[in-house]
């Protein structure tokens, strides 16, 4: 049977709950590129598109390594239902000579898609084994409804309460994928049709993002559901106090400040340097210990910056780096706009709440103690490493 697998993702960028939510970023990447990073390491897509109707979702998605979909306004309002995206997003692939013939329909919202568990969903529908597939946890929960006030049991008998070892489990829908044969699809005009199967996911990682709350928890979340991944960059820029040093000080008599650095971050530095990747360290600090140390080190360094992000940007532009290829390490509220700049926002432990939150990776070793050598050699090592691509 001919046809391509291909993942599509609806990301329009109105959005009532969270704004800007499919822009969002979680783990430090945005939700709609997270879809699409999911999507590529299931390994069973021919190729993964974003259907959007906004430009800085179709540039996030266009850097995680998805193609685009234009959606018209009139199917981008928030009445408009994902299957009419869908079967747009379909006559465009079919115009631009696409033959679909299964269609994987992710969604941004869910961060945490489990890449095994999508294949396994792909593999049943191009298989024959099921004509649609989705995502779903499995559940012993007791539901209730209410009738005039009063509680009423649904789906159980309130007056026996069985152990959960002695019931069969249902399936709550998560909402992170469906795997549908995409013919089925255009003729029932539905993402449930012909022989279903569910694809059961973990419960911890059924997440759907529709409030702030869920938004907060989900990034809360991240660093447990991160993977030790190369960090594959152009640049590398820190934060000096913080990430160079423990965050401490001594003081003299004459009120000068002293800091502890890590003489194995030198050697990371230099091995940086040495591969020809470029280190800024960019701080608010005036002490020109800052600068003594980029000197020593072999870096340049901008310092008593008051707008990090600002500055971070003239920078990259200067050196011709898209912001998207720069590792930052941070550890502060002062970093958080620059963490939210680029594609590798990076934290040290004991980063304050909202860098932490912002960062796609979070360093094992801390501040002073080892970080930047961290860092390096996961930069280095992603020089060694082959990235995966869509087949």
């Amino acid at each position: 049977m001919t046809g391509e697998i291909v993942a599509i993702i609806p990301a329009r960028g109105g959005s009532q709950g969270v704004p800007r939510k499919n822009v969002a970023r979680v783990g430090g990447i945005p939700l709609v590129a997270r879809a699409v990073r999911a999507a590529i390491a299931s390994g069973r897509m021919d190729r993964v598109v974003v259907t959007t109707d906004d430009a800085e979702i179709a540039a996030a998605a266009t850097t995680a390594g998805a193609e685009i979909v234009w959606r018209p306004a009139e199917i981008s309002g928030h009445l408009a239902s994902s299957e009419a995206a869908l079967i747009h997003a379909l006559d465009e692939l079919a115009g631009r000579g696409v033959d679909v013939r299964v269609l994987a329909f992710l969604q941004a919202t869910s961060p945490f898609i489990p890449a095994d568990a999508l294949g396994r969903a792909c593999d049943l529908v191009a298989s024959g084994e099921a004509e649609s597939a989705f995502s779903a946890r499995e559940s012993y929960e007791f539901f209730w409804t209410k009738a005039d006030g009063l509680a009423q049991a649904l789906g159980h008998d309130a007056s026996h309460r069985p152990r959960r070892q002695d019931r069969e489990p249902a399936y709550v829908e998560t909402g992170a994928f469906y795997v549908m044969d995409a013919a089925g699809f255009r003729e029932a005009q539905h993402r449930f049709f012909g022989r279903t199967r569910i694809v059961e996911v973990p419960e911890a990682t059924a997440i759907e993002i529709d409030t702030p709350d869920e938004l907060a928890a989900a990034r809360a979340l991240a660093p447990l559901y991160g993977s030790a991944e190369p960090i594959d960059v152009l640049a590398v820029v820190t934060d000096f106090d913080g990430v160079h040093t423990d965050d401490t000080a001594g003081v003299d008599e004459y009120g000068e400040e002293h800091v502890r650095v890590s003489r194995s971050d030198g050697m990371g530095v230099r091995l940086l340097r040495e591969a020809g990747i470029p280190v800024l360290i960019l701080s608010t600090e005036r002490n020109p210990v800052v600068t003594a140390r980029a000197r020593k080190l072999g870096v340049e360094v901008i310092q008593n910056s008051r707008d990090k992000r600002a500055a971070l940007e003239e920078w990259a532009a200067d050196a011709g780096i898209p912001l998207e290829r720069i590792a930052y390490v941070g550890n502060d509220i002062n970093d958080v706009e620059a963490l939210g700049a680029v594609g590798w926002p990076v934290a040290v432990p004991g980063s304050h709440p909202l860098a932490a939150a912002a960062a796609r990776v979070q360093l094992t070793r801390r501040g002073g103690h080892g970080a930047v050598r961290e860092l390096a050699e996961r930069v280095l090592a992603a020089r060694a490493t082959p990235q995966e691509g869509t087949r």
